[in-house]
């Protein structure tokens, strides 16, 4: 029996155990696991390294339009040309709807823009206007692959309210998809943006001020309370603090199909970042906002307990000069209009093994989990991605888990002019990615070609199913009623 491709004398981990020994790949997938597997055609050395899953990030912009304007920096071309050599080697990223528009137009155009991926990916569809004609299109979408949905509690773009809310939670739970959230409360963030706009305080320092944890907390316990009633498994994305993810923590207790996630940035940037002379903070405006320096360790706890149980980028590359990032409304704009994201699809993987694998926040199975296998598992991609077993997709990233880098924009390979990063020490990189058995990247070395990327449309699956337990007797979905709780 002969194999494509042998990697040979690394050790391998997973989400549940890590074991020295070889991997075997044919047409693409793992073909083998064992020690002293026979000569492939080709064959990789990777003693003394991590033979990992490929990164699996399951929040990432790329190639769309701001909601306060502005565009992306990254073509699906650079953003995942960026994954891949940051060890990532698929993406779910966001097929945004135009308020007034169709979803399902705006995901045929976001296919054709995606089409030029060089890793697999999926779609959340972004609703911020549910019409009558969009609930309409949702069925459709849904069935063809897209089983996740996004909404926002806040932007005045994009926000929906709590009569939405429930109408995208009923479609979703009729249609077997997932509800991804921003959770920010629009109202208290509009109340307090406007008393600081008044009081002439607009430096980027005070982003953080508009939206201070309470804003996040209120919003996580509302549409947890919303999902509850409906009886809909949802998401809540880039969790920021401990007072939110406690939250997240009681509803799970209560039996909820209630997740959280947390980002990469939110461990290692804080409000002070915000606070540089000039216009240099507007680098580190994202939603939610950074928080003080306690919450890192917050958050850690809140992983390690498994109530934020996914890691992601929330890729959001505006670039700081030129006209269609940061300074799109000039480079003295006030923070409420200055687009709201970092970049970070390649450094998610090392700042994440760096602070909690090298940091000792963590184990290396719990690093895969949280990066790879979580996600593949809440978005119905494992076991195809998300861990190396046989019949998985040969998605693998190589690491030298003691070699240390000192982050640096021109080393990246994003479309950035910079990353809020710079000078940040890590150890452990990603010396190699494979995507279905062909090697993207190479110590340096990029060899990816654009379009060799597949939509990885996804079934219905156990995840996005209810529970069929409600606050009352009577399910709001079907009309049943039933016998008292």
């Amino acid at each position: 029996m002969t194999y494509d491709l042998v990697i040979r004398g690394g050790t391998v981990a997973t989400a549940s155990d890590v074991v020295r020994c070889d991997v075997g790949i044919r047409g693409g997938r793992v073909a083998a696991l064992g020690a002293d597997l026979p000569r492939g055609e080709k064959e990789i050395d990777a003693t003394g390294r991590y033979v990992l899953p490929g990164g699996v990030d399951s929040h990432c912009h790329i190639e769309q339009p701001g909601s306060v304007g502005g565009q992306n920096a990254d073509t699906f071309v650079t953003g995942t040309t960026s994954a891949a050599c940051g060890g990532t080697t698929t993406v779910i990223c966001f097929s945004p709807q135009k308020r007034g528009g169709s979803v399902k137009e705006a995901a045929e155009n976001y296919h054709r823009i995606a089409s030029k991926s060089v890793i697999d990916y999926s779609f959340h569809i972004v609703i911020n206007d549910p019409s009558e004609q969009v609930l309409e299109e949702l069925p459709k979408l849904i069935e063809d692959g897209h089983r996740s949905l996004k909404i926002f509690m806040t932007y005045d773009s994009n926000f929906v309210d709590d009569s939405q809310v429930l109408k995208i939670l009923e479609v979703a739970r009729r249609n077997q998809a997932l509800v991804c959230v921003h959770a920010e409360n629009h109202e208290a963030i509009k109340w307090m943006t406007a008393r600081l706009l008044d009081a002439g305080l607009t430096h980027p320092r005070y982003h953080s001020w508009s939206k201070p944890p309470v804003v996040e907390r209120e919003a996580v316990h509302r549409v947890i309370a919303l999902a509850e009633m409906v009886d809909q498994p949802i998401q809540i994305f880039h969790v920021t603090c401990g007072e939110a993810a406690e939250e997240i923590r009681r509803a799970q207790a209560r039996g909820l199909k209630v997740f959280g996630e947390t980002c990469a940035q939110y461990f290692v940037l804080t409000e002070d970042d915000m606070d540089r002379p000039g216009f240099e903070g507007a680098k580190y405006i994202c939603s939610p906002s950074p928080r003080h320096a306690r919450e890192h360790d917050a958050l850690w706890r809140y992983v390690a307990s498994g109530t934020l149980d996914i890691v992601t980028s929330d890729h959001a590359p505006y670039m700081y000069e030129g006209p269609t990032g940061k300074k799109v409304r000039g480079d003295n704009a006030p923070f409420n209009i200055i687009p709201n994201g970092v970049p970070g699809v390649e450094t998610r993987l090392p700042i994440v093994f760096s602070e909690g694998v090298v940091g000792g926040r963590i184990d290396l199975s719990t690093f895969v989990a949280i990066t790879s296998a979580n996600p593949a598992k809440l978005f119905g991609l494992y076991p195809k991605k998300g861990t190396i077993a046989v019949g998985a997709d040969a998605d693998i990233a190589i690491w030298d888990p003691a070699r240390k880098v000192t982050i640096r924009n021109d080393d990246l390979h994003s479309a950035m002019d910079y990353t809020p990063f710079e000078g940040m020490e890590v150890t452990g990189w990603p010396v190699m990615t494979i995507s279905r058995g062909e090697v993207l990247w190479n110590n340096g070395e990029v060899t990816a070609e654009p379009g060799r990327g597949e939509f990885l449309a996804r079934d219905p699956y156990d995840y996005i199913k209810p529970r069929g337990i409600f606050p009352t007797p009577f399910d709001p979905i079907t009309g049943e009623v039933g016998s008292s709780r």
